[in-house]
């Protein structure tokens, strides 16, 4: 019988960082989970390091090895190979808080159906300090797209996904010349489904790296104009408001001039706006080509 949680980490040479996870996956005392770790073509000791993991059999490890596809792709494969009822992604740079899975299946056990689509809960720094706001108390459900715009939540938050439904919903698209596609393009199609539980604890603890997709994410908007087109699109047609449509206009605008494009308009879901939006998208445009400077942007954020 499979456990009824997998903790998935996409990876690609970060076998310096990967033991700390690791440990705290080990000092977990709720046992009852599969680590999954899908190892993106790295170059460097990642392989070794995780086979003598498995060896050890302190904790149940699967081990999967692709060309690498960039982080949303390394997401797709972990999609297809789970098996367990929920699923979390922790990345190579993370690290579980204490008794985090015990807390996540406990909770799961006693509110969670099939009128969720999960859990969200919180990320902290490593001094634990948490990132952004704490999830609002007075509602016990919210989509995730609802509590950023709604109720005005701030800063990453740690998903935990039915994986009926991480299933249910398209994959990430690929493209052959491009590694990156925001990860909220499955997480706005999931919110279309049912809401997330909201559990008001700590379960992960996260650093950005300098090599993380969440810095550079200029070098990235530059580097993945489709991915980035193919996100602004869903994000477009589900927003919750139209200051968000809008917003989004803009930057899928932006992203196509990119592309030489000159049919977006015709190609997107909400013409009008993006009509509207164009003047905005020809100086976003503009700055992006233009500045050389890295900005943070949130990774689960709806942005």
């Amino acid at each position: 019988m499979n456990p009824p949680l997998t903790v998935f980490t996409p990876t690609y040479n970060r076998a310096h960082l990967l033991p700390q996870l690791y440990r705290s996956l080990v000092n977990q005392k709720c046992k009852d989970f599969i680590w999954l770790v899908i190892d993106d073509g790295s170059t460097d000791n990642t392989n070794n390091l995780v086979k003598e993991w498995i060896n050890e059999d302190r904790i149940t490890i699967q081990y999967f090895f692709q060309e690498n596809q960039g982080m949303h792709g390394a997401h797709n494969t972990a999609y297809k190979r789970i098996e367990t009822e929920l699923n979390t992604c922790i990345d190579s740079d993370d690290y579980l808080a204490e008794d985090a899975i015990e807390k996540i299946i406990t909770f799961w056990k006693e509110h969670g159906n099939q009128n969720y689509a999960g859990i969200v809960g919180l990320d902290a720094t490593y001094d634990g300090k948490v990132i952004g706001t704490e999830l609002p108390r007075e509602i016990k459900a919210s989509t995730l797209t609802g509590l950023y715009a709604k109720h005005h939540v701030k800063g990453d938050k740690k998903l935990v996904y039915r994986t009926e439904l991480t299933n249910k919903v398209p994959a990430y698209p690929l493209y052959a010349d491009e590694k990156y596609c925001p990860l909220s393009f499955k997480y706005v199609l999931i919110d279309q489904e049912c809401p997330l539980l909201i559990l008001n604890q700590v379960l992960c603890h996260v650093e950005y790296q300098e090599d993380g997709s969440s810095l550079n994410m200029i070098n990235q908007y530059r580097r993945n104009p489709k991915g980035f087109s193919a996100f602004r699109k869903v994000a477009m047609k589900f927003s919750p408001t139209y200051k968000d449509r809008f917003r989004e206009a803009i930057h899928y605008v932006s992203s196509n001039l990119m592309l030489k494009n000159y049919r977006y308009i015709n190609d997107s879901p909400c013409k009008l706006t993006t009509l509207l939006a164009t003047p905005f998208g020809v100086l976003l445009n503009l700055y992006i080509n233009h500045t050389n400077n890295k900005t943070v942007m949130k990774r689960n954020k709806v942005a």
